[in-house]
C-alpha cells in the first residue's frame, strides 16, 4: 500500500488568522486582508509591511498578540487523531517568528514556513520566502518520493497545493474561494474532514 502524507494549511484551518487578530487589536482595518482576499502574496505582504511602518508597529507588537491566541476549537484533537493515522506536515505562508507559540499548543507538528528579516529595533524590514509557491513545490517534492498526498486548505494560496496533491479539500473556505475552485470538496467540521481523509487512506 502506498504511504500517505497529509499537508494542511495553518491559519484558518488550525489556528486563527494572525493578521486579523492583530488588526482587531490595533484597530487597523487594512490589516484584516489575508490570502482569502488577495491572491498575490507579495502584494499582500508589501502592503502589510507598509502599514506597519506607517503606524510604527514592530515584531514584538505582533508577537504579543500571537501570545494571546489559541488553536481553533477542536483543532488539537483533530490533529492528534489525524497523526495517529498518517504523517502530517503543516505548509504555511506564515513566518517562523510568528508560529512557535501556536506550534507548542498543537503538539509541535512539522511546519514548513517562511522567515522575516528584522532589524535591531524589531522593525520588520523584509520577508524571505523559502521559495515562491512553496506549498505546491513541497507537495510535488513529496510526490516525487512516491507518497500519496492529501491536502486541505482554505485560501487562494492553498489552491495550487490542493491541485498538486492527489486529493485536495477545502476547510472553512469562504464562498469567494470555493466558487472559483469547485473541484475541491469543501468541509466545515473537523469530524467531516477527518472522515474524508480517512476514506482516502484505505
Amino acid at each position: 500500500m502506498q504511504q500517505t502524507i497529509v499537508t494542511l494549511d495553518l491559519e484558518g484551518v488550525l489556528v486563527p488568522e494572525i493578521w486579523i487578530a492583530f488588526a482587531e487589536k490595533t484597530g487597523i482595518p487594512e490589516l484584516r486582508r489575508t490570502t482569502r482576499d488577495e491572491p498575490d502574496y507579495d502584494v499582500l505582504m508589501r502592503g502589510r509591511l507598509r502599514i506597519l511602518d506607517e503606524h510604527g508597529l514592530r515584531l514584538p507588537d505582533i508577537q504579543e498578540v500571537i501570545g494571546t491566541l489559541a488553536p481553533l476549537e477542536g483543532a488539537r484533537d483533530f490533529l492528534d487523531r489525524l497523526r495517529e493515522r498518517t504523517q502530517v506536515i503543516i505548509l504555511s505562508d506564515t513566518f517562523a517568528e510568528f508560529a512557535r507559540p501556536l506550534m507548542r499548543q498543537l503538539g509541535w507538528p512539522t511546519l514548513f514556513c517562511h522567515q522575516l528579516e528584522v532589524d535591531a529595533t524589531g522593525r520588520i524590514v523584509n520577508y524571505q520566502l523559502r521559495q515562491p509557491n512553496q506549498k505546491q513545490h513541497s507537495v510535488a517534492a513529496l510526490k516525487s518520493l512516491h507518497y500519496k498526498l492529501i491536502a486541505a486548505g482554505d485560501s487562494f494560496n492553498d489552491t495550487t497545493m490542493l491541485g498538486e496533491a492527489h486529493v485536495g479539500f477545502f476547510f472553512h473556505a469562504p464562498p469567494n474561494v470555493t466558487a472559483q475552485f469547485p473541484q475541491f470538496r469543501p468541509f466545515e467540521t473537523y469530524d467531516d474532514l477527518l472522515a474524508a481523509i480517512t476514506a482516502e487512506l484505505q
